[in-house]
């Protein structure tokens, strides 16, 4: 008989900066009443667009956020910059993903009572990475002392399930004996802190799983993988073009055409829906009805999105216990929010307790698990 795959220990790293929304918003109207004062004439004369002004109301309200985490707060709020100022490290340094992909794997093998010995894989897997190679996981892995291999993905905001899904696959085929799963989501260096309907979405952080054969789990918190689940479907509604093509299209490789930008309200209408049928027909697999699901781990890029999933599915409004947010205070933090809410709210759960792990986005991609607790 196979043995049951399992998710042994989790880890987070968030950065020790923060933004509120008030601080943000501050920063983005003076930058915005500048703008419109130097191209008055040009706005006149229906040549440049003005830009509007925000409020800290309107990004809760849109968002469910209220602050953020930050790799490098310096720069962002210099309404003559707009952009994070990290420090370029040379090629003999650390990079600055792996660093704190490092954080949060440790505390995920802390968690799992595991040691670089135990894992012969590590899964990089976030909506971007710093370069092209070599592969960010391969400097993790060599980092952190592992034997075996190590590679990259690239799934947007479905990157860490999807990634899972692949652990889940080697463990259960028998081609790994434990595999590390990372999330090091630096994102703000990819949004337009100019843009009004964008600026406030997201956040940095780090997140880690480790992924293993039942026989082998001996942590605290053990949860068994039931079946894992994921679908695509091709939208342009969400999109960041940046890459090393621009080089030959003669373009500025960091227009805001290149740089993060979504059409919100078509991806609120198309992905609610597909959401809930996935979700609806990944239960149904297990012959489990909505209610017979002890905590949703849902992906955390908006409020609304997730209280309106979470009502079409249980046909009520969950509690914050059935379904935590932790967008609040972490913003979207691309593939991590998922893993984050796991993070923060198993541990109070039993044995023999029902949970759904799932994201959303770009793509379209939906990736999700059923697991329950050991």
């Amino acid at each position: 008989m196979t043995p049951s795959v399992v998710i042994s220990g989790t880890g987070l790293w968030k950065p020790a900066h923060s933004i509120s929304n008030e601080e943000l918003v501050e920063a983005y109207n003076a930058y915005a009443t500048q703008f419109n004062q130097q191209n008055l004439s040009a706005i006149e004369q229906g040549e440049v667009t003005s830009k509007p002004l925000s409020s800290a109301e309107f990004i809760e309200k849109a968002s469910g956020i209220k602050s953020r985490h930050v790799y490098v707060k310096e720069g962002i709020l210099d309404i003559n910059r707009m952009r994070p100022k990290i420090r370029l490290r040379s090629e003999d340094e650390l990079s600055d993903q792996a660093e704190i992909a490092i954080h949060a794997a440790k505390d995920a093998l802390k968690a799992a009572n595991k040691t670089p010995d135990d894992i012969d894989v590590v899964i990089v897997s976030c909506a971007y990475t710093q370069r092209s190679y070599p592969a960010l996981a391969i400097e993790v892995q060599g980092a952190l002392g592992i034997q075996g291999f190590a590679f990259d993905m690239l799934v947007a905001c479905s990157a860490a399930t999807f990634a899972l899904h692949r652990a889940y696959e080697m463990i259960a085929a028998g081609t790994a004996k434990g595999v590390l799963v990372i999330n090091p989501e630096l994102t703000t260096p990819q949004i337009n802190f100019c843009d009004r309907d964008s600026h406030f979405i997201f956040g940095d952080v780090a997140t880690a799983m480790v992924v293993e054969s039942a026989d082998t789990a001996d942590s605290e918190h053990v949860f068994e993988i039931l079946s894992t689940k994921a679908v695509t479907q091709y939208s342009n509604n969400i999109r960041s073009n940046f890459g090393y093509v621009s080089h030959a299209n003669d373009v500025d490789p960091f227009a805001a055409d290149n740089l993060f930008h979504q059409e919100g309200r078509k991806v609120f209408k198309e992905v609610c829906p597909m959401a809930v049928a996935h979700i609806s027909e990944h239960l149904q697999r297990h012959q489990l009805g909505a209610e017979e699901v002890s905590r949703w781990w849902l992906h955390q890029a908006n409020i609304n999105m997730n209280t309106l999933i979470s009502r079409k599915l249980l046909a009520r409004q969950p509690t914050l216990e059935e379904a935590p947010i932790v967008l609040d205070t972490f913003a979207n933090t691309a593939s991590a929010g998922s893993i984050i809410a796991f993070h923060l709210h198993h541990k109070d759960l039993h044995s023999g307790d029902i949970g759904l792990l799932c994201s959303f986005g770009a793509g379209y991609s939906i990736g999700s698990l059923v697991i329950k607790k050991q």
